[in-house]
């Protein structure tokens, strides 16, 4: 073959190769789509390492060491890098909730600020007389009523107003004698001293008899100008008021010192507001009370406080308080009555939270702070004065902390809701539980170990347990308490025992059943753990 036949057959063949292999790449085209441009894939990178920052205890106890080692149940310590900061203890009690959700839940906080808290006590009371401001007219003779003047209970009457006549024969003969001894001293004026100073006396005291009978100094100078003795008395009312009791009647027999009328003067009233009994402590006289009536809901009386009683009444726990009212225009009635505001003194400044943000369970009461975005940490609080909006912090809360006030129940049952599905971590001790193996902190976990030993007194029980499988345990020592003394009658060290435990709280194990397992060893954990 000559040189260019060669030559021919050579570009001929490298055309045949070409074409295979387009109508090849076709065909890979046509089944897996359009043909990308080939390109060589770069090196992938060498992972970056995580830096590792501390150990820290597997059961979520606020402790961390910076080299590996075991708690006191031989359980490692987990390590903890850059990066899982939500896994440091300081902020193992805080409760975590996404953004979107916090949106969702309607989430509102509001800084604790210093303030002065301006309470105001509340208390319903009543309309009563000044009692100061009674008088009983009450004859100090036998006799009998002849004429009434005033006959009507509820009429007012003035100072000095006749009220009733009355007929007495020891009141005639009271008048018959100081008239006689008033001549008798008035004819002896030029006769001698002892004769003279003899009826002087006698004048003087029948005239003192008179007046110890409350009548009246311008009835005794006409008693002693004329020298007559009236038939009958007239009493009048000794302050302006209202007849508030009558009890005389026109030609009734009376003894001495029977009240025929009583005379009120309501010109001023008194306001008996029931305060209770954790509220009383605050209240102070001479402070300014408000009063509103029902009757005149559009008016508010201001009063004194002038006293608080030294009693307590049993039965609803609250300690009357006296205020003092002026109603010159007598619009309050006794028996009225009255819804009072009692002023209490502030003490200064002092951190205050919204009443909202306190979730009060009835043994503690707690407050969310925000500890930054989408975190909340749970803080126990001691309370102090409130105010209506307001309440005072003694222990728990700084100023100028975030506090929740709107949703933070929504976030305590979230909270909640997350411990009873997931133990915050501790049903893996340090890993998040999946979904499908979760088990609620209040349900039975099921194990067999050996006793290792008890103490009675305490109720605590210490066992050497295999693998539990409901919370991914290996097998481990560890300390139990027990739910009753009585599960440890009958058991020895070196039983082998099937038992139940519960979680009571985070970290807190209770064994609350226990059974001897006869002929059976316990699978043997592992004591490295």
């Amino acid at each position: 073959m000559n040189k260019g036949a060669g030559l021919t057959i050579g570009v001929i063949a490298v055309a045949v190769a070409a074409g295979g292999g387009y109508w090849l790449g076709g065909r890979g085209g046509a089944s897996h789509g359009d043909a990308a441009p080939v390109t060589s894939a770069p090196a992938e990178p060498a992972k970056k390492e995580k830096k590792l920052l501390f150990y820290r205890n597997p059961m979520g106890l606020p402790d961390t060491s910076p080299v590996p080692k075991k708690d006191p149940m031989g359980m490692d310590y987990i390590a903890v890098y850059e990066g899982e900061q939500d896994d440091d203890p300081a902020s193992a009690n805080q409760i975590k909730i996404s953004t979107e959700k916090v949106q969702k839940l309607g989430v509102r906080t509001e800084a604790a600020q210093l303030r002065i808290l301006d309470k105001v006590v509340r208390a319903a009371g009543r309309i009563e007389p000044d009692e100061r401001r009674i008088y009983a007219i009450s004859p100090k003779f036998e006799g009998y009523v002849e004429r009434l003047h005033v006959n009507v209970t509820g009429q007012p009457v003035s100072k000095g107003q006749p009220l009733f006549e009355v007929y007495s024969p020891e009141l005639v003969s009271a008048q018959r004698e100081y008239a006689i001894a008033a001549q008798g001293v008035e004819s002896l004026k030029e006769a001698g001293g002892q004769a003279r100073d003899g009826m002087k006396q006698l004048a003087d005291s029948s005239l003192l008899r008179l007046k110890n009978w409350d009548i009246s100094e311008e009835q005794v100078k006409a008693l002693a100008k004329s020298g007559e003795a009236r038939r009958t008395l007239t009493f009048r009312s000794p302050v302006a008021g209202i007849v508030t009791e009558k009890k005389a009647l026109q030609g009734m027999r009376f003894m001495p010192g029977e009240a025929l009328y009583q005379v009120a003067d309501l010109s001023a009233v008194w306001v008996v507001a029931d305060v209770f009994e954790q509220d009383i402590g605050q209240v102070k006289t001479g402070a300014k009370a408000k009063v509103r009536i029902n009757a005149y809901p559009d008016k508010v009386f201001e009063g004194t406080i002038t006293y608080v009683y030294p009693t307590l009444k049993a039965e609803t726990r609250t300690v009357p308080v006296r205020v003092e009212l002026p109603n010159p225009s007598q619009l309050l009635k006794p028996a009225m009555f009255a819804q009072v505001e009692l002023p209490v003194g502030a003490k200064g400044e002092v951190v205050t939270v919204p009443t909202s943000a306190v979730i009060d369970s009835g043994t503690r009461r707690i407050v969310l702070v925000q500890a930054k975005e989408g975190r909340f940490e749970p803080r126990e609080v001691k309370l102090g004065q409130r105010s209506d909006n307001h309440v005072e912090v003694l222990e728990g809360i700084k100023d100028g902390e975030p506090v929740v006030v709107a949703a933070n129940f929504l976030i305590d049952a979230e909270s909640n809701l997350k411990a009873a599905v997931g133990g915050f971590g501790h049903a893996s001790h340090g890993s998040q539980p999946k979904p499908e193996s979760a088990k609620s902190a209040a349900v039975g976990h099921q194990a067999e170990g050996t006793v290792e030993g008890f103490d009675t007194k305490a109720g605590l029980l210490t066992l050497n347990h295999g693998p539990v499988a409901s919370l991914k345990w290996p097998g481990m020592t560890m300390e139990f308490q027990v739910a009753t003394p009585a599960l440890l009658s009958g058991l020895k060290p070196g039983a082998t025992v099937a038992f139940e435990f519960v979680e009571r709280k985070p970290g807190e194990w209770v064994v609350t059943s226990i059974k001897p397992m006869a002929g059976k060893v316990a699978a043997n954990p592992h004591a490295g753990h």
